[in-house]
């Protein structure tokens, strides 16, 4: 099924105008719903009660209404907050070119995909080339929904994301929490540093992981479906078992147990203390990835 737009947009580049089309670009499918019932078995609904008069309010006769002190409202009807509507700007205007990296992905929303519209072919490829060229990315600013939000339009070569952000005072800050940095030997962090050597992998392949929760929580359903009772799985323990660990020998087990799970025919690791004195792992071992999920009976319909 081909995608649909959301909304026609025109991206101005300079004094250029490229007309564009925005798409979702991401889809939450990997949630397990579960329905409210009743005692005998059938759907609730859910309704809309007066505060005032405890009686059901119909959806219909509903309108939207502002607090502007404690218990105190503005309503809006229909047509005035389609007037509000009627504010927001198609123009999404570039106001900088910074650098791809240089935006925390913290700061990241809701992200979308950006294709030309007609006649919007080559304005749009050619800002495409030149972001990848310039390794930066476009800062943008667009009115919608009574909002102004700042985009960051990321180049790739299948084309051009269009990556809403948040703005500063809706991030918090690490500095709340008052960690406390406790400093750590010299021993201790190069062992931590060939942990990381050991399990090193080049790129991240979102298509070697899997949802293991979701993959659980499917097959406790199917069980259901076929009349089994669904128990508890048991809680998984802490390695320390709740304890204090040695931070040195919990970190020269990683590196033995990272050693152990080395493919067939690659060379085994050394002893561990071997790896400790100061040698380095001859060979790098890529992270362990998730099996392929089996198939799903088809006979299980909550799926979404």
């Amino acid at each position: 099924m081909p995608a649909r737009s959301i909304a026609s947009l025109s991206l101005s580049f300079g004094l250029v105008s490229i007309p564009v089309k925005l798409y979702s670009a991401t889809e939450s499918a990997s949630d397990v719903r579960f329905n409210l019932m009743a005692p005998d078995g059938s759907r609730v609904k859910q309704q809309y009660v007066s505060e005032s008069t405890g009686e059901v309010v119909e959806r219909s006769s509903m309108n939207k209404g502002y607090e502007f002190e404690k218990d105190r409202f503005v309503v809006f009807t229909a047509d005035e907050l389609k007037a509000l509507e009627e504010g927001a700007s198609h123009v999404v205007e570039i106001v900088a070119f910074i650098p791809e990296k240089s935006v925390e992905p913290i700061y990241y929303d809701k992200a979308y995909f950006i294709a030309p519209d007609k006649r919007g072919g080559k304005p749009y490829s050619l800002l495409q080339q030149a972001l990848l060229e310039s390794h930066r990315c476009a800062l943008a600013k667009w009115a919608s929904k009574g909002k102004t939000h700042i985009v960051l339009v990321r180049p790739t070569d299948e084309g051009l994301i269009f990556q809403q952000l948040f703005y500063a005072d809706e991030v918090r800050s690490l500095t709340d929490l008052h960690i406390e940095h406790v400093p750590v030997s010299d021993a201790e962090l190069s062992l931590a540093l060939r942990i990381i050597e050991q399990g090193t992998e080049d790129n991240y392949d979102p298509t070697a992981y899997e949802d293991e929760e979701k993959k659980r929580v499917l097959a406790a359903i199917d069980r259901k479906i076929e009349g089994k009772q669904v128990i508890s799985a048991e809680p998984v323990e802490p390695a320390s078992g709740g304890q204090v660990i040695d931070l040195m020998e919990a970190l020269r087990a990683s590196l033995a147990k990272g050693g152990a799970k080395a493919k067939t025919g690659v060379r085994k690791s050394k002893d561990a203390d071997e790896i400790a004195a100061g040698a380095a792992p001859r060979t790098r071992k890529p992270a362990q990835r998730a099996e392929k999920a089996p198939a799903i009976p088809a006979r299980v319909r909550a799926r979404k």
